[in-house]
């Protein structure tokens, strides 16, 4: 096997500080390991207006391999930006892989692990980690002084119920790391699809009140999002849903912490999940005499 090529891949966003977070990330990590990163993504970015991104337009998984492959390229690894096996992993690279798949030619394709980790259920310890970091950080208060502060984990909501698992477990290792001091940790939703058979992914943001579910009035959002976008950006969803809590006066005060992808941690771990499918790309390949990774 040829030197892979390595994309950072993530879900894709119309909004230009998607794309440009993402490029980011690459860089930073192409730095760190000493490997050529690219960042990819799976839909949507392609349509975003080259001038809102430095005049470099952004392109999606399926035309990146095309490309790829129609310039000789046939070995790849795929890093995906995504915190758990959601069904972009699971069900959508593989049809974009079936679908650019050359007639009668191998095709070496590594899928690295997801952020958190092999299992969903017994998560990567850092995300708790650094979600904690990020809500000592906007609220110190709370943990010096052991005001009452409660807090919500919050991710976008999906039909899948591992990844839903994920996020409940990364809630209990928070709640773990937070201790006494805050008066409650709770999982939460931004939002779900229609039917009793996605109901795992309740309760919702918008639902959220002191009364009903024991939080104090003081209510930190543990944002369990990568990047900005449409739900997590500056004026998105989430913004726009606390506003309406706070509105209705179900708390009297509501804060948000940053994204994942701020936290320095995060390459840390596309570092290592990086090195694990550089390493098992080596190992299926060896035998080829392919390049050491």
């Amino acid at each position: 096997m040829a030197i892979p090529d390595i994309y950072l891949v993530d879900n894709g966003s119309l909004r230009p500080s998607a794309t440009i977070a993402l490029r980011d990330l690459a860089k930073s990590l192409s730095l760190l390991t000493d490997h050529v990163v690219e960042p990819v993504s799976l839909l949507h970015s392609h349509k975003i207006d080259p001038v809102e991104l430095g005049g470099q337009p952004a392109t999606i998984l399926k035309r990146r391999l095309r490309a790829a492959l129609a310039s000789g390229k046939r070995d790849f690894i795929l890093l995906p930006l995504f915190l758990g096996p959601s069904r972009a992993i699971t069900d959508y690279i593989p049809e974009v892989l079936d679908s650019v798949q050359p007639k009668g030619e191998p095709l070496h394709v590594v899928v690295a692990d997801p952020i958190c980790g092999a299992s969903f259920q017994e998560p990567d310890k850092r995300l708790a980690e650094m979600l904690a970091d990020q809500v000592r950080t906007l609220c110190p208060e709370a943990i010096s002084e052991g005001k009452q502060t409660a807090v919500a984990l919050v991710d976008h909501g999906t039909p899948a119920p591992e990844v839903n698992q994920l996020r409940n477990a990364v809630a209990r290792d928070l709640k773990a790391l937070l201790g006494e001091r805050m008066s409650g940790v709770i999982a939460a939703s931004m939002e779900r699809r229609d039917g009793p058979e996605y109901a795992f992914n309740e309760p919702l943001l918008e639902d959220l009140n002191v009364a009903n579910h024991g939080l104090s009035e003081d209510l930190v959002i543990a944002m369990f999002f990568l990047l900005p976008g449409r739900h997590a950006g500056d004026q998105g969803d989430v913004a726009e849903i606390c506003q309406g809590l706070l509105n209705k006066d179900a708390f009297s005060r509501i804060r948000m912490t940053g994204l994942l992808g701020e936290h320095p941690a995060l390459l840390e771990i596309l570092a290592d999940r990086l090195r694990d499918a550089c390493l098992l790309a080596d190992r299926t390949n060896r035998e080829d005499g392919s390049a050491k990774l």
